[in-house]
């Protein structure tokens, strides 16, 4: 599959393209007699952990590999239009039903890369806040508002139903932003010992760093439990056999996706180098993936 023409894309889906690097070592530079595997993604933490992992894997396998960043209704439409070969930052059934309703005539699912995801709104283990509830009466020490990510996420229309269910029109206003300021915020918040309320997810690494707790919802609009999904364009099965089924064992765990998102949160480090490192020290896990 020909490499995104990157201004296109830029028109396209208003992201920008992400171009890999070399090789997974020096004994991977035949990695462009193999073709290269256009990789989407969205720039949540766990995501962009899982993709470099991958994007590190199919390196060691000797292809070069292109990682776009792209909001979550590009992403699904970039595989289904056959833009992106894959991407394993699905996160079904809840956060991306509608993207999955709009393209599931044009994907393939290889089903869960990852179980035991969960969607909610977090606040520091310190606040009395217990229920979602609640938040109708504690607007004013929450300064009315909810810390979201980024606009186009599933978890951000989630929450704005959170807030029409639970009649908080009045008194709450979602924040739009990104992961990054989100974290900045619960952050700042913590750090100055006041309460707080953002829109989070699990795995996140802000969970290892900080006492956090998921305020409950008695209307159960985040849902259940949810999973990562690996999607696959269609033909991809027939055009690279070996990157589909790499793509098809790929699975991990919420701690082991942990570890990379940890080595990500360190000052001045780099998730491709924190990927590579990581697939060298786990080679065993990576065989299980490669079928050996």
């Amino acid at each position: 599959m020909k490499t995104i023409n990157a201004l296109s894309r830029a028109v396209r889906y208003g992201s920008v393209l992400m171009v890999a690097g070399i090789g997974f070592a020096a004994g991977t530079a035949q990695a462009q007699d193999k073709g290269t595997v256009e990789l989407a993604y969205v720039e949540w933490a766990s995501e962009v952990a899982s993709t470099n992992v991958v994007r590190a894997v199919l390196e060691q396998m000797g292809y070069e590999v292109d990682m776009s960043s792209l909001s979550a209704a590009a992403m699904w439409q970039a595989v289904a239009y056959g833009d992106a070969d894959a991407m394993v930052a699905a996160w079904l059934p809840t956060t991306h039903e509608n993207y999955y309703e709009q393209t599931k005539d044009q994907v393939t699912d290889l089903g869960p890369n990852l179980d035991g995801t969960k969607l909610g709104l977090v606040v520091p283990a310190y606040t009395d806040i217990t229920s979602i509830d609640q938040l109708d009466d504690k607007a004013d020490t929450i300064n009315g508002e909810i810390i979201g990510i980024d606009p186009g996420a599933g978890l951000m229309g989630l929450t704005e139903e959170v807030i029409d269910e639970y009649g908080l029109q009045d008194a709450i206003e979602l924040q739009s932003g990104s992961g990054a300021t989100m974290t900045a915020a619960l952050q700042a918040a913590i750090n100055n010992e006041e309460d707080v309320v953002v829109a989070g997810w699990t795995p996140h690494w802000m969970f290892a760093r900080w006492d956090l707790k998921y305020l409950d919802d008695p209307k159960n609009v985040y849902g259940g439990a949810e999973q990562i999904n690996t999607i696959a364009r269609q033909g991809l099965k027939e055009d690279m056999p070996e990157v589909y089924a790499l793509l098809d064992n790929f699975s991990w765990t919420p701690e082991q996706m942990g570890e990379v998102m940890l080595m990500n949160q360190e000052e001045g480090s780099d998730p491709y180098e924190n990927a590579k490192q990581w697939v060298k020290e786990n080679q065993d896990i990576v065989s299980g993936w490669l079928g050996e």
